[in-house]
């Protein structure tokens, strides 16, 4: 299965944030949506960066209590790993625990068309387990 196929399930809108925005934009934004990261982009539409829930706590130790008007772009991941959506879900699986990343854009043509969570890849994964169990089972169970 490849990522292209999570994104036709989930969905392709990607939450973001300008990288001139506050972190209490950001903060803002995560809790209206409900996710743990966003996009942050440039003027152009550009992918500058992202940042997440942990960039923001780890932020928390140098700006205290002056990290809400903190501009995203001091705070944000900047390189951004980015699959295709024709990279297979155990690749991107295998990039993330390497990398050590819990979301990756995903980019068609340079257009950013969704984002995949680590929570995205593994539901899928453990969806394909039960598939598989329940096809195991059944043959033994057509073999009596």
């Amino acid at each position: 299965m490849q990522i292209a196929d999570i994104l036709n399930r989930k969905g392709h809108t990607v939450y973001s944030v300008l990288e001139w925005q506050t972190i209490r934009d950001v903060v803002e934004e995560l809790g209206a949506t409900g996710t743990g990261a966003l996009i942050v982009m440039g003027r152009a539409g550009e992918i500058r960066g992202i940042v997440s829930e942990r960039d923001i706590v780890r932020a928390l130790r140098s700006h205290s209590t002056d990290l809400m008007s903190v501009p995203v772009s001091e705070v944000m991941t900047r390189n951004v790993t980015t699959v295709g959506p024709d990279v297979t879900v155990a690749k991107a699986m295998a990039m993330m625990t390497k990398l050590r990343h819990r979301h990756l854009p995903v980019l068609d043509n340079g257009k950013l068309i969704g984002v995949v969570s680590i929570g995205d890849l593994v539901k899928h994964r453990v969806a394909e387990m039960e598939m598989e169990n329940t096809v195991l089972r059944d043959a033994a169970i057509a073999r009596y």
